[in-house]
C-alpha cells in the first residue's frame, strides 16, 4: 500500500520472512584453497528451520527502507528533557576517525602510542579545568558507570579511615541511576523531599554519622539549580560525609560554575550530554570522573601521566578501586569530545551554556500559559511542565503522540516523578530560534487541539507508519519471534 498522507511516500515494508523465496541466495563464496576438514558436529550449528532465502539486494533495499523511518538529531530536533540529545559536529567524528587513532593497538607498545597517550592527558587536564577537580579518570564507559566509580572511591576512602558508613542521601530531584548506583555499593538509600530545590534543613534532618556521603544532580531533573549547594557541602562535611555530584547537567553551568570550587568531591561527566560525543544508547558511551586531591589515590587504574619521556599509564596506585573497564576506556568517544573541545576553545563552551540556557527558557516563556509550569523558580537546562490543565482528560501522554504527527520526536514524559505528568523539554544551544518556534508552534497548536478537538489527540498518531500501541500489552507481552 502506498499512501500520500504528511510529506512524502510510506511504502509497506514486508518482514525478511514475507519477501524470502525458496532459492534465492545473497551470497557467494570463494572455492576452498585449504584442506578440506571435516569440523566436529558439535561445533555446527543446524540448519534454522524457515531462515530467509534473499538475494542482496532485496537485503540491502529492506535495511535501507527501514533507515528511512528513523529519527534522529541529524534529522529533526530532539527534545528529550535530561537526555540532552544535540547535534554532534561532523568534525568530532572527522578526528576520530583519523588512521592514526582509529588503527592504533591498545596492546601496542606506549612509545607506539604517545599520540594516543596525549591526547588524553589533555582530556583529563581539560575536564579538570571546566570543573574545577584536580584529578580526572577517563576509564568508565558511561554516566551510570561514572556514578559506580565514584560511589566505589567514597566507600574505599571511608574504609581507609576505619568508618563504615552504611547510608547515601538522595533528593527526590536526583538523575534516576542515582539510588541504583549508591544500592550497587552497598548503601541504604535515604530518600529525601524538595520543594523544587534541596534544602539544607532537610539535610540536616538526615545527616548524620552513618551518612557516607550525599548524592545530588545539579542543576537537577527539573532544571533548576540548587542555590543552597555551598551551604548543604559544608553541612555534610562538618558530619564527616563527602558530596557527589551527578555532572549530567553540566551543560547548564559549563564556563559560568566549577562543581569543584563549590564543595563538591566527586563529579561524573557525561560526554554525550554536555561534550557532543554520539548517545550511547547502548552502544559506546563515556563517563569520566573528577576528583578532588584527596580522593585521588582512589581513582581506577590505570590512569595517563607525564613523566621526562613522555606519556605513560600510571597502574602504580595500591588504594585504587581497580580496573573498572578493559583497556582505558572508549577512546573514540575520547577523541570525540578533545575535538570539540578545541574547537569551541573556552569562550565557545561558555557561549554554548548561555545559548542552552537561554533556548529552555525561552520555550518556557512561549509555551508558559497553555501548559502548566508547576515550579516557578527559573529553569536552566530544560524546562517541565505538567498535564495539570488539560483540558477534555487529554494527558502527557496523548500530547507526546500528537506531536509525532507533526514531525518531532517527543520530549521525556513522566520524568520526573515529583512531577504529575510531567513533559520535559530540553532544546539544547544547538537548535536555532527558528526551530524552537517551530516547535513551540506545534505545541501551542495542541493545546489548543485539547480544548476543541480532544479525540484527535487521543487518537494519535494517526500520520505515522505505526499508530499508537497497546503499550502495556507491548512491555508484557511482546512478540520477539517471527511465527508465519
Amino acid at each position: 500500500m502506498i499512501t500520500t498522507e504528511g510529506r512524502g511516500l510510506i511504502l509497506d515494508e514486508k518482514l525478511l520472512f514475507e519477501q524470502s523465496q525458496v532459492g534465492r541466495v545473497g551470497y557467494s563464496i570463494a572455492a576452498l584453497d585449504v584442506p578440506d576438514v571435516t569440523p566436529d558436529r558439535s561445533l555446527v550449528r543446524e540448519e534454522i528451520a524457515d531462515f530467509p532465502e534473499l538475494s542482496e539486494v532485496d537485503v540491502v533495499r529492506h535495511y535501507t527502507r527501514l533507515s528511512t523511518w528513523n529519527y534522529g538529531v541529524d534529522t529533526g530536533f530532539y527534545p528529550l528533557g535530561s537526555c540532552t540529545m544535540k547535534y554532534n559536529p561532523k568534525v568530532n567524528e572527522v578526528a576520530a576517525r583519523l588512521s592514526g587513532f582509529a588503527d592504533i593497538h591498545p596492546l601496542a607498545p606506549e612509545s607506539f602510542n604517545q599520540g594516543a597517550l596525549e591526547l588524553m592527558y589533555n582530556l583529563q587536564r581539560d575536564l579538570g579545568e571546566i570543573s574545577g577537580f584536580p584529578a580526572i579518570t577517563l576509564q568508565p564507559a558511561a554516566g551510570a558507570h561514572g556514578e559506580f566509580a565514584g560511589m566505589l572511591m567514597i566507600r574505599t576512602w571511608h574504609e581507609s579511615k576505619g568508618q563504615k558508613r552504611n547510608k547515601v542521601i538522595i533528593p527526590d530531584t536526583a538523575h534516576g541511576t542515582n539510588p541504583a548506583s549508591a544500592a550497587l555499593c552497598g548503601y541504604e538509600v535515604i530518600t529525601v523531599a524538595s520543594d523544587g530545590i534541596l534544602s539544607k534543613e532537610a539535610v540536616a534532618a538526615v545527616m548524620d554519622d552513618d551518612v557516607a556521603a550525599l548524592m545530588v544532580t545539579n542543576p537537577n531533573t527539573l532544571g533548576l539549580f540548587e542555590a543552597d549547594i555551598r551551604e548543604i557541602c559544608d553541612l555534610v562535611h562538618e558530619r564527616g560525609g563527602l558530596v557527589y555530584s551527578d555532572g549530567a547537567n553540566l551543560n547548564a553551568l559549563m564556563g559560568i560554575s566549577r562543581p569543584g570550587d563549590i564543595g563538591i568531591d566527586v563529579m561524573h561527566f557525561n560526554l554525550h550530554k554536555t561534550f557532543s560525543t554520539p548517545h550511547g544508547g547502548g552502544g559506546p558511551g563515556s563517563g569520566p570522573v573528577g576528583v578532588v586531591e584527596k580522593l585521588q589515590p582512589f581513582l581506577p587504574v590505570p590512569f595517563v601521566v607525564k613523566g621526562d619521556d613522555g606519556y605513560k599509564l600510571e597502574y602504580d596506585c595500591p588504594e585504587s578501586i581497580g580496573r573498572l573497564k578493559s583497556f582505558y576506556g572508549h577512546f573514540a568517544i575520547l577523541v570525540r569530545a578533545y575535538s570539540y573541545i578545541l574547537s569551541m576553545g573556552g569562550e565557545g563552551l561558555n557561549r554554548a551554556t548561555e545559548l542552552a540556557v537561554l533556548n529552555a527558557n525561552y520555550i518556557r516563556a512561549r509555551l508558559e500559559g497553555a501548559y502548566d509550569l508547576p515550579n516557578q523558580q527559573r529553569s536552566l537546562h530544560d524546562v517541565v511542565f505538567s498535564e495539570d490543565g488539560l483540558p477534555n482528560d487529554c494527558h502527557t501522554l496523548d500530547v507526546a503522540k500528537r506531536l509525532i504527527d507533526y514531525g518531532y520526536h517527543p520530549p521525556t514524559i513522566y520524568f520526573p516523578l515529583v512531577v504529575h505528568g510531567a513533559l520535559m523539554i530540553e532544546p539544547t544551544e544547538t537548535e536555532s530560534k527558528q526551530t524552537i518556534d517551530e516547535f513551540c508552534d506545534a505545541m501551542l497548536a495542541i493545546a489548543e487541539e485539547a480544548k476543541n478537538s480532544p479525540e484527535l489527540l487521543k487518537q494519535a498518531p494517526v500520520r505515522a507508519k505505526v499508530k499508537r500501541l497497546d503499550e502495556a500489552t507491548a512491555a508484557r507481552k511482546p512478540k520477539l519471534r517471527w511465527n508465519g
